[in-house]
């Protein structure tokens, strides 16, 4: 029955499990979704042409990884170093981005918190870091412990084919 809905049909786990699953996506998807309005609408409003700009992120390092795997490299292992992208890059990235649509006065509210992430994990004396030990963060605000073998994130990987 779940093949007629979907190609990948998996065990998540107990009962409820995969309610779970299907809100962490589709929650997932709308922030990104909201976060990709702003960005591209500064883009937008600073003279880049639509198509253009959307065909130049797309085909960029983020655009060609799904989305969901690049939480595998650091946030799954919790493993930050070494960095693939320092976390005081991603910052100067992020500043550069936000202070420009003040600018242009375009709202990014989305944008504006990731910077505040950023620049908490800078304050811990991460820089030098992966720019994803941002996330780690939450993870402390959660109280959650996350730590998968890279082995077994690997394995996951392949098995998709990727």
């Amino acid at each position: 029955m779940l093949d007629a809905i979907g190609d990948q049909a998996r065990y998540i786990g107990p009962i409820g499990a995969g309610s779970v699953a299907k809100l962490v996506h589709n929650c997932a998807g709308y922030a990104i979704q909201t976060c990709l309005a702003e960005v591209f609408t500064m883009g937008v409003k600073a003279g880049v042409e639509p198509l253009a700009l959307w065909e130049a992120v797309r085909q960029g390092a983020g655009g060609r990884r799904r989305t969901f795997d690049a939480l595998g490299d650091h946030f799954l292992t919790d493993s930050y170093d070494p960095p693939d992208f320092a976390l005081r890059l991603a910052h100067k990235d992020v500043t550069l981005a936000t202070e420009l649509a003040r600018e242009l006065k375009v709202p990014m509210p989305m944008a504006n918190l990731a910077h505040g992430e950023l620049t908490a994990a800078l304050n811990r004396g991460w820089d030098g870091r992966d720019s994803r030990v941002a996330m780690q963060l939450q993870k402390e605000r959660a109280g959650v412990t996350i730590k998968v073998d890279p082995a077994e994130v690997k394995a996951a990987l392949e098995r998709d084919g990727k």
